[in-house]
């Protein structure tokens, strides 16, 4: 009666070893590290292993190893002295083209890596770091978009002369005309060509007047976009901080939230994060030479030396066609006519008329792309901070002009689209599309993070001693077998947590303690009913065997219940609630496994299929 087939002994075993595998890379800590991964698109290889290695030779760096995987390089350490001069070195030598960051390690043994087994992965309150909330300012974008359809509309309009006057009214754009048919003409072209723009009844309002507005659609596509732009915008600017792992993401409708493990300068973090980006459009100077410029160490008179990122010189016009604050959009795409990638920019009416006279006039001529960043760094000069104002220019871009354009154009001779997806997210990210605001700043140190550590695990661990206590006493021989079912969902949960490579935090933490006294619910229910068969005078395997089946039901429909409430947690919550619903989730249905399958198959071998005149319960 009370006996698994072995078959199902054997699933069980294969699924408490597996757990244990996963589980073990977490028993082997950490090294100090500097991760070093590119800031474009080239691949790190072999090479790029070698120059590193050959750098910290020369500067006599002392480190433990140094190998290549995930994109990426990773130089590990003894001591955090070396780990600090290796990174200040690396970032001089390597230049602009690669991203040198600290990183912390873990240090799984080569053997178990293989078999995928990572570490879990740790939060800011665990890891130490600076955590901003930043809020967006959508009252200004869609102030911008208005300025925008207000230029459309007269550039519109006017060709015909169809209105008397235009007008801004805070969200609103006013129309008025000189008789109703330049009215009912305007209408239907606004129509076919503005379909953004709705009419809205005004109280009051003259016949010969019309009121507009953006449609809600269209205004819930531009301030997503404008969300989504800052977010790419601010993700590139971390990249200069050097930090690894950065979380980004957006929080509700109108905020990002940014958490930088390992940084504690939160001035630095600052800056960065309000660095002013823009982007200008001039053309190529295709009648001079540019090695004969860079030989001379004279540029022709009208020109000017820039730099593609990967180092390769090209001499461009001095005269700037557009710059980043007038586009208004770009995105990626394939022309259909040629099935080759592009990018599809959009200009205001000053961009686009700069651009049009400029595509009549120097058709079948190179343009290109430059990208301009404007950084404010603090310093130590003396004993005393001042700050340091730095611009670099990258050109992104040099394409040919293919024909007349003006406000929406596109640009193709680019070899893949992964490219030509980066180029418009570099366009886009240019500059910050909106104002942020820091609202919420937090910082976390390293010793501070340890100490979190320190007391969430001694939390666990002391939670799970007075439950193992307990259930001993209360429950004895039944009792220790809820415990080592209840040390092996601890094994679970851990495991799980490494393998999905969920961020285990603080909340996180509080889960696994809630689940840990949780965990014995199913088994104080399964052994409270097994006493009572025994009282009904009950045969022992029977009773045992009512114990599980009659108290499943019960079990289940309270678990189901709290993992829809868990669930419920981290699809509306946010951050740390998120964080808890995790743990929360995997504890209910590891513990639903191991409280009733795995408790059971000890039982069966203990008791089952045996004669036994009593029980140890």
């Amino acid at each position: 009666m009370n006996h698994y087939p072995g078959w199902k002994n054997a699933l069980i075993a294969f699924f408490l070893l597996i757990s244990a595998l996963y589980a073990l890379p977490n028993i082997f800590g950490s090294d100090l590290a500097v991760q070093v991964s590119s800031a474009g698109d080239n691949v790190i290889s072999q090479t790029d292993l070698n120059k590193i290695e050959g750098i910290l030779k020369s500067q006599d760096i002392d480190y433990k190893s140094a190998g290549l995987s995930n994109r990426r390089i990773l130089v590990r350490f003894n001591n955090n002295s070396s780990q600090l001069s290796a990174k200040e070195s690396l970032k001089d030598e390597l230049g602009r083209n690669y991203v040198v960051a600290l990183n912390l390690a873990p240090s799984v043994p080569i053997w178990l890596s293989d078999f995928g087994g990572k570490a879990m992965s740790l939060g800011l309150d665990l890891r130490g770091g600076v955590h901003f909330l930043l809020e967006v300012d959508m009252q200004a974008v869609l102030s911008r978009s208005i300025d925008k359809y207000h230029n459309e509309l007269r550039a519109l309009l006017r060709a015909d002369r169809l209105y008397k006057s235009i007008k801004k009214d805070n969200e609103t754009i006013v129309v008025s005309f000189k008789h109703s048919s330049l009215k009912e003409k305007a209408l239907s072209l606004i129509k076919s060509e503005v379909g953004d723009l709705v009419i809205v009844d005004i109280d009051g309002e003259d016949e010969l007047t019309s009121t507009f507005a953006i449609s809600e659609s269209a205004q819930r596509e531009v301030t997503k976009g404008a969300l989504k732009q800052n977010i790419t915008t601010l993700r590139n600017r971390v990249n200069e901080l050097g930090v690894a792992e950065p979380i980004i993401q957006q929080q509700g409708s109108n905020r990002i939230v940014v958490q930088l493990p390992g940084v504690q300068d939160t001035a630095r973090a600052k800056e960065i994060l309000g660095a002013v980006a823009t982007l200008e459009f001039r053309l190529v100077d295709e009648k001079n030479d540019t090695q004969t410029a860079i030989q001379s160490g004279k540029t022709p008179i009208g020109s000017k030396l820039f730099y593609f990122k990967d180092g390769r010189p090209l001499l461009l016009k001095t005269r700037v066609i557009a710059t980043g604050e007038n586009i208004t959009g770009a995105a990626s795409g394939i022309d259909q006519e040629n099935n080759v990638p592009m990018v599809n920019i959009t200009l205001d009416s000053p961009g686009g008329r700069a651009m049009l006279e400029t595509t009549k006039k120097y058709l079948h001529h190179r343009m290109a792309v430059v990208f301009i960043e404007n950084k404010i760094e603090t310093i130590s000069v003396n004993g005393s901070t001042i700050k340091k104002r730095t611009t670099t220019k990258d050109i992104i871009n040099a394409a040919t002009i293919q024909g007349t354009f003006s406000n929406r154009f596109q640009i193709t001779g680019i070899d893949s689209s992964r490219e030509a997806r980066n180029l418009a997210l570099l366009l886009r990210a240019g500059s910050l599309s909106a104002p942020i605001e820091i609202i919420e700043e937090r910082t976390i140190g390293p010793s501070l993070g340890a100490d979190n550590i320190e007391k969430g695990i001694l939390s666990v661990i002391s939670g799970f001693l007075l439950v193992l206590i307990f259930m001993a006493i209360r429950y004895r021989l039944f009792g220790l077998v809820a415990n080592v079912a209840l040390t092996l969902n601890l094994v679970m949960i851990v495991a799980v947590l490494s393998i999905i490579q969920a961020t285990l935090t603080l909340p996180g933490i509080a889960g696994i303690v809630l689940t840990v006294g949780m965990a014995v619910d199913a088994n104080v229910l399964i052994f409270e009913r097994v006493k009572e068969e025994l009282r009904a005078n009950t045969n022992i395997q029977k009773a045992i065997s009512a114990g599980y089946d009659k108290a499943l039901l019960t079990i289940a429909d309270a678990n189901i219940t709290t993992l829809i409430a868990s669930l419920v947690l981290f699809s509306f919550g946010t951050g740390p609630i998120k964080g808890f619903a995790i743990t929360l989730s995997i504890g209910i249905v590891t513990s639903m496994f191991t409280a009733i399958v795995v408790s059971r198959g000890i039982i069966n071998i203990i008791y089952g299929e045996r004669k036994v005149k009593e029980l140890s319960i």
